[in-house]
C-alpha cells in the first residue's frame, strides 16, 4: 500500500499538526511561573522554530495507527520539542559554552 504524499499534502498535514503543536506548548509553558522563569521559557520554546521534531513524532504515531492528537502522542511530541529547545538553551550557557 502507498502512502506517499505530495508536497501539497504535506504542507497541508504539517500546517495542521504545527498549528496544534504551538498551541499545546502555548498551554504547557505557564507565564505565571516564579522569578520570571515562566517568561524566559515561553521566549525560549515559543519563539518560533520549524517543529520538525515534534512533526516526526506525531508522522510517527500516524504511522503505527495512534491517533496523532491522541493525548500520549501530543504529549510525546511537545515532550521532544521542550527537550531539544532546552538543549539549545543549555548549549548557549556561557559556563557550558565550549566556543572559546
Amino acid at each position: 500500500m502507498n502512502h506517499s504524499l505530495t508536497p501539497a499534502e504535506l504542507d497541508q498535514w504539517s500546517n495542521r499538526w504545527l498549528a496544534v503543536v504551538e498551541d499545546a506548548l502555548s498551554n504547557w509553558i505557564s507565564p505565571q511561573a516564579p522569578a520570571g522563569l515562566g517568561e524566559a521559557m515561553r521566549y525560549a520554546v515559543l519563539d518560533g522554530g520549524k517543529r520538525l521534531r515534534p512533526l516526526l513524532v506525531l508522522a510517527t504515531a500516524e504511522a503505527v495507527g495512534d491517533a496523532p492528537q491522541s493525548v500520549a502522542a501530543l504529549n510525546a511530541a511537545c515532550a521532544m520539542e521542550l527537550i531539544h529547545a532546552y538543549s539549545l538553551v543549555h548549549d548557549d550557557m556561557p559556563c557550558m559554552d565550549n566556543d572559546v
